[in-house]
């Protein structure tokens, strides 16, 4: 193989999407609140969804980490499928290989979802251990380096409870990096901080944006959205209504989304 389709090889690999998802439809009942949603997510991209409360913007993140099943549509990560349309409704692929794709990524809640009775360290290293089954020494060397990072060295001993929400939430962050995933999701990751502690957790994600960590943060920081990603989608009534780069979508003439940001300056 000449150096040319080498190189055109790792380009094409580079191509495929880390996250794809076509055509979704998602109903709760005779609620439908994913209306023919498709996303396109490639390496290093920080993807931003805001929205209204109840716009579909956390049902979609809960059905790209097959927390929820899709009514319709086709999911992949990295061109390996985990769901596709069969005959008017999504099948999903076989449970061990849901397992794999489900390394592909994290997932950072907006209440921290941290192991109670496990030390911060201990909170980092079980599932790289006991799931990954990866060596123990890399793992806590990893876990160190993770913590430093977040500025939490010196809370490695101590428990969930002795620790601030923004602490628990960098801690929420470094668990979900320990398992080096491809794509990190986070679900509205500062909604359960006060002000103060909110700037802390933004700074870490920023931080990770500029390592060209590929991402997906529902927010409802909207200067946040606004400088830190390369793509911002508005959601309202389960449809992607504007999507695009930053300035694009925040200076767009639609009516919806307007009137979402005049709601969020007069809050």
């Amino acid at each position: 193989m000449s150096v040319t389709e080498v190189k055109n090889q790792e380009n094409q690999i580079s191509e495929v999407p880390y996250l794809e998802m076509n055509h979704v439809r998602k109903s709760f009942d005779d609620l439908e609140v994913l209306k023919d949603i498709s996303l396109t997510v490639h390496q290093g991209e920080v993807i931003s969804i805001i929205g209204p409360s109840g716009s579909g913007k956390s049902t979609l993140l809960r059905c790209a980490t097959l927390l929820e099943t899709m009514d319709e549509g086709d999911l992949s990560y990295l061109g390996r499928s985990a769901a596709t349309m069969t005959d008017g409704h999504t099948v999903y692929a076989k449970p061990s290989e849901l397992d794999t794709i489900k390394q592909s990524f994290g997932l950072v809640f907006q209440n921290f979802n941290l192991f109670p009775h496990y030390s911060v360290l201990k909170n980092l290293t079980d599932a790289p251990i006991h799931v990954q089954k990866r060596p123990k020494d890399a793992v806590f060397a990893e876990a160190e380096k993770l913590l430093a990072q977040m500025g939490l060295s010196d809370k490695a001993d101590y428990y969930p409870h002795q620790l601030s929400g923004g602490q628990q939430q960098r801690v929420a962050i470094a668990r979900a990096l320990a398992l080096n995933p491809d794509v990190l999701f986070f679900d509205e990751p500062t909604s359960a901080l006060d002000p103060e502690l909110t700037g802390e957790v933004l700074k870490v994600i920023k931080q990770l944006a500029e390592e060209h960590m590929t991402m997906i943060i529902v927010t409802h920081e909207m200067d946040f959205a606004r400088k830190v990603s390369d793509r911002v989608l508005f959601m309202d009534k389960g449809y992607v209504v504007v999507e695009g780069a930053p300035e694009d979508v925040f200076h767009s003439g639609n009516e919806r989304m307007q009137e979402f940001l005049g709601k969020l300056k007069n809050s």
